[in-house]
């Protein structure tokens, strides 16, 4: 196939489901560039965020003037997303390129994200396109691109750092020197900003009893998940021990086409290792922190019609199935009741969808006054359980130690809705 055919099959698949409920990061992502300035983005908003403002202030700039809907919100990504197979087929060049290219564009985690209101996508593009000026010596351009990578996400430095080790093993330090003043700017500039970010991310692990789960501890199964995710994607089903049989014998086939020593090699298990590491003393070990090593992983096997054949599998598996698809918060907000309680801070899908709703703290539930329930009056609320294992909360316990009693329970995809009542 020609690369421009490449390109529009990729941007066809992308369009699929496009629409699809946002889940909470993505809120949280649409609701800051709705309710916030530019200036307000980077000094309120982000010293309580974990990320970089720059994926914010472009979204912001993309929304001002097409809008907030879903796909308003995603194409962004599904833009980055393409971008990033052409730099792709330039990077593997001829006659692997398209071949390369065509991996990277069915990859079904990669197809995921480039469907995601959220930086990874962006960060993706900004470091692939760094690769192809690495590679071509642009070092001036590689500046400008580790800088705005930086800037948009903090994960960006474990390739940049294999990157440093790599010109270092080649005793290239005057590359070496030049190379870095980019990153080096971008950690001058952030590192107000980064104290505060990492001041807050130390106190939520000490008050918010499972922090570490959202973050990624390095451990096992964390190891596990990234290769499996990077080529199987976001799926899943039941009975488990099909999915892991499925998953991690196609996991198998695909690694083993990985046995290539090149610099690709080096800088995807160079990347891999540095996060590892770093993971241990700082938890980031999330497989979708990692979603730029997919396009290595690409230019790395070049070229195969199986794998090829297996993400797309893998990719319309996820789009045509609705179980596969993101949280369902968009038909939960339409049937929320008047008197919500959750996690309160887990609440900006509801205030996406239905602003006009008062959310309430779940563990701000009080006993019902008997007076209240004269003359047989019902007192019913909607309860979401939704992040209560990361903070610890049993709401079931609290609803019940205030009289109330479950009447009923509705899933809508991965969250759930509950009415409570007191008689």
């Amino acid at each position: 196939m020609k690369i421009w055919q490449i390109l529009v099959v990729c941007l066809l698949i992308r369009l699929v489901s496009l629409n699809q409920s946002l889940w909470l990061d993505e809120a949280i992502s649409a609701n800051v560039v709705k309710n916030y300035s530019y200036g307000e983005i980077v000094s309120k908003f982000s010293p309580s965020d974990f990320h970089p403002p720059l994926y914010y202030l472009t979204l912001k700039a993309w929304t001002s003037v097409f809008g907030y809907s879903e796909i308003s919100l995603r194409l962004p990504s599904v833009i980055f997303s393409l971008v990033t197979v052409y730099i792709i087929y330039l990077l593997a060049g001829p006659p692997a390129g398209g071949g390369a290219a065509l991996l990277a564009g069915l990859n079904p985690l990669l197809l995921y994200y480039s469907q995601e209101a959220r930086m990874y996508s962006m960060v993706t593009m900004l470091l692939t396109l760094a690769v192809y000026c690495f590679v071509k010596k642009k070092y001036w351009w590689f500046n400008l691109l580790a800088f705005l990578s930086f800037m948009t996400f903090y994960g960006s430095v474990f390739l940049l750092m294999a990157l440093a080790f790599y010109l270092l093993i080649k005793k290239k330090y005057k590359e070496l020197i030049i190379s870095n003043v980019g990153i080096l700017l971008a950690v001058v500039i952030l590192l107000p900003l980064l104290r505060e970010q990492m001041q807050n991310s130390r106190e939520m692990l000490f008050m918010v009893r499972n922090w570490s789960l959202v973050l990624g501890k390095a451990n096992i199964k964390n190891l596990l998940l990234i290769p499996i995710k990077f080529s199987s994607g976001r799926i899943s089903f039941y009975p488990k021990i099909l999915y892991y049989f499925i998953a991690g014998g196609w996991t198998i086939y695909v690694f083993s086409k990985m046995n290539k020593k090149n610099f690709y090699s080096y800088l995807f298990w160079m990347s891999l290792l540095v996060g590892t590491i770093f993971s241990i003393f700082t938890p980031m070990m999330q497989y979708f922190r990692f979603l730029y090593l997919v396009p290595i992983m690409a230019i790395i096997i070049k070229k195969n019609k199986i794998i090829a054949g297996g993400f797309l599998i893998f990719s319309l598996f996820y789009l045509f199935n609705k179980n596969m698809w993101r949280e369902d918060w968009k038909n939960l907000s339409k049937d929320l009741g008047s008197n919500v309680y959750m996690i309160s801070s887990f609440g900006d899908p509801v205030k996406y969808y239905n602003p006009n709703i008062k959310i309430s703290d779940i563990r701000d539930v009080k006993p019902t006054l008997p007076s209240l329930q004269k003359g047989g009056n019902k007192v019913e609320i909607t309860v979401i359980p939704y992040g209560e294992e990361i903070h610890g909360v049993d709401h079931n316990k609290i609803l019940n130690a205030a009289g109330y009693q479950k009447i009923s329970e509705t899933d809508y995809r991965e969250v759930t809705m509950e009415t409570w009542s007191i008689f």
